[in-house]
């Protein structure tokens, strides 16, 4: 339960004085809740100055000036429904205009021949000064009153930025004093204020360096959220340590297995088995993340997993994110266990009728031992006997939600989630920061690095001689696009554009692939271009994930200036996944901007994912990165890991410290209050639940 002290800040904006339900629509529209609290989340993105004018000149034009006036005439044009006050300011001749005003409240606010103060935008109109829609008008006494730094906001539809700040201004007023949660070297060290005085600096900020990313005040709000996120993920992790779960049994058929592959695994392989091997011996549930570049194995660590769990009696699940995926996995799997006695089955969204009533049933009385499916095994009419390993397989494609939703079936297996998306350090703590972790950070021997060059897209006839050379080697191609159809908006050739062209030059012998294609008929090009003799694929990215070809060596990304980093080396990790030399051709259009350019020249440079996942962090940001939605990426309303890595480290340390001290899940009511002021209840609920 929240502490008296911060219950206000919860209340909702319709509490507030003159908020009717239109506007409380609005704020809702712009925050997404109605509670108080979002006001002070939603910090400045820029300020407008005031400049205090004794007497106006034409330099003044444009700016957002502080005026003294009188008035001395009121002119109201009822046919337009325009009211211009005509005033003088220091014998400068000006008018105030509004646009459909009332004729009570200008008479009220500008009476004739009084003096007031106002400010606006001063503009030229048929060459006399003026004033539109003035922001203030107030007595001459009450000019102090008028901020020379007015802050800006991100705002909405129906709510103006002069509404708005008299609206958070009332809300200022409920900011209660609360304990600091911070402790005291880090305060120190950053120099920062107590949390109720930097709410109030930023929201008045008095000078530019007031509003940069690195001043102190959005730095220390920006510490404070960072500290209850990773508060709340390292309660849940230290409750999920001590969380009984399905204990597996050691079975020395796993290393009879590992020998028997026809390759050696590698060290990151053998350290990510043993890690993994030791939480499912355990009697506490396994929460695991396997980090691994494209190609680098985790499918072979993923099926020593779940032989563990076959041989300890038990079913286990592997979730894809596409049909094809899972397909994919079916077929990989059951030809690595094809001399076992365990029962591999695929449950998609095609299986319909009495083939998946079958299927069902097989899950249901446990003759299915490993069940590989997409989404489509957390829907209700699915029911496991005895399941004890969940995997998930490119964990960013799905939601944190579908992680848990086994658990909501009243079920708490051992989970373990793959990802083929390098993720930087830093993400990974911030997103999965619940989880234990293990990377991969080699290539399986034997693989084939991948060359990598890139030409502007004016040379592609220049490729058309290469194509023919690889066709001749009876090998594949990748050929992406980024977009589907002709964009007159956007100077971009289309895949089904270049699927038209590169037919005329090598006939039937091209493919086109799209994500607005049915499921099915995605399956079947797919099919036709592994097994068929057909040597050129056209798609756009949605083969970015999960498409196995061995003898697929070359792949050509066009107009790689558009895509980020990450989806750059996702996409290159279709080829080279066998021993053939493998090329990655990057088309690009002339006049590159910086960014662009040091997008491509990192890719040639390097292969390794987690560099490039470090650098394209650096560029886009962390958001772009994982994508918000799908990743359950943390929304911070203020912290940004592009600029504050050192604040979250410094968090990270701190919450660390505080649990080795304590040994235990015993935080104090200043940390309570940091977790309901950012909402993270789950956390709290954790922590009631034991």
């Amino acid at each position: 339960m929240r502490s008296e002290k911060i219950i206000p800040l919860f209340k909702k904006i319709s509490s507030l004085k003159g908020i009717g339900p239109k506007l409380e629509n609005a704020f809702v529209n712009l925050f997404g809740d109605s509670k108080i609290v979002y006001f002070f989340w939603n910090i400045p993105k820029d300020f407008s100055k005031r400049n205090l004018i004794k007497k106006i000149t034409l330099d003044d034009l444009g700016k957002n000036v502080i005026l003294k006036i009188r008035i001395n005439k009121h002119n109201i044009f009822f046919k337009n429904k325009i009211f211009r006050i005509n005033c003088d300011s220091n014998n400068v001749d000006i008018d105030i205009v509004f646009f459909r005003g009332s004729s009570s409240y200008i008479k009220n606010s500008l009476p004739l021949n009084e003096e007031k103060i106002i400010s606006g935008k001063l503009e030229l109109y048929k060459n006399k000064f003026q004033i539109t829609h003035p922001e203030n008008i107030l007595n001459i006494n009450e000019i102090n009153e008028i901020k020379i730094f007015q802050p800006l906001y991100s705002l909405t539809k129906g709510i103006t930025q002069k509404v708005y700040y008299k609206t958070l201004t009332k809300s200022l007023i409920n900011l209660p004093n609360l304990d600091e949660w911070i402790n005291i070297k880090t305060i120190k060290k950053y120099n920062f204020l107590p949390w109720k005085d930097t709410l109030n600096k930023i929201h008045n900020p008095t000078n530019e360096s007031d509003l940069i990313n690195k001043n102190q005040f959005r730095r220390r709000l920006a510490y404070d959220e960072l500290m209850a996120h990773q508060l709340s993920l390292s309660i849940i992790k230290q409750y999920n340590k001590k969380n009984k779960g399905i204990k597996f049994s050691n079975n020395h058929k796993i290393n009879i297995f590992i020998k028997s592959l026809p390759y050696e695994l590698t060290q990151s392989q053998k350290t990510s088995i043993n890690e993994i091997k030791n939480d499912l011996l355990s009697e506490y549930q396994m929460i695991r993340l396997l980090q691994g570049d494209v190609g680098s194995g985790k499918t072979i660590i993923s099926i020593i997993a779940m032989l563990i769990g076959c041989e300890s009696g038990f079913q286990n699940a592997i979730m894809a994110p596409t049909e094809i995926l899972a397909t994919q996995h079916y077929e990989t799997i059951s030809k690595f266990l094809k001399s076992t006695k365990f029962k591999i089955i695929l449950l998609t969204g095609k299986d319909i009728g009495k083939d998946r009533q079958i299927k069902l049933e097989q899950i249901k009385n446990q003759s299915a031992d490993i069940i590989i499916g997409t989404h489509s095994l957390i829907q209700e009419d699915v029911h496991f006997k005895k399941l004890g390993l969940v995997i998930i397989d490119e964990q960013h494609r799905f939601g944190v939600h579908q992680r848990l939703a086994f658990t909501y079936k009243g079920l708490k297996p051992n989970i373990l989630v793959m990802t083929a998306t390098p993720i930087p350090r830093t993400l990974t703590l911030a997103v999965y920061g619940d989880m234990s972790e293990s990377r991969i950070i080699e290539k399986p021997i034997g693989r084939v690095e991948i060359n990598t060059t890139a030409k502007p897209i004016n040379k592609i006839k220049d490729l058309i001689d290469g194509i023919k050379r690889i066709i001749k080697l009876n090998q594949k191609i990748y050929w992406v696009c980024p977009m589907i159809d002709e964009s007159e908006e956007i100077d971009l050739e289309a895949a089904n554009v270049r699927y038209e062209k590169l037919k005329k030059i090598f006939g039937q012998n091209v493919l086109l692939i799209h994500g607005q294609m049915k499921s099915l008929e995605k399956e079947i090009i797919m099919k036709k271009f592994k097994n068929e003799n057909y040597n050129i694929l056209v798609a756009t990215t949605v083969i970015e994930v999960g498409i196995d070809i061995p003898d697929a060596s070359s792949i050509i990304i066009e107009h790689a200036e558009r895509f980020g980093l990450a989806q750059l080396h996702q996409l290159r990790g279709r080829v080279g996944r066998g021993n053939i030399k493998s090329n990655c051709v990057l088309l690009y259009k002339e006049n590159l901007g910086s960014i662009a350019k040091e997008r491509i020249n990192i890719m040639r440079k390097t292969n390794d994912g987690f560099k490039i996942a470090e650098k394209d962090l650096e560029i886009r940001g962390p958001g772009e990165i994982l994508g918000k939605k799908q990743s359950g990426f943390p929304n911070f309303f203020i912290a940004d890991l592009t600029f504050d890595k050192d604040l979250f480290d410094s968090a990270r340390l701190e919450i660390d410290n505080l649990f080795i001290s304590t040994k235990e899940i015993n935080i104090n009511e200043n940390h309570k209050n940091l977790l309901y002021l950012f909402e993270k209840d789950i956390a709290l609920k954790t922590l009631k639940s034991g």
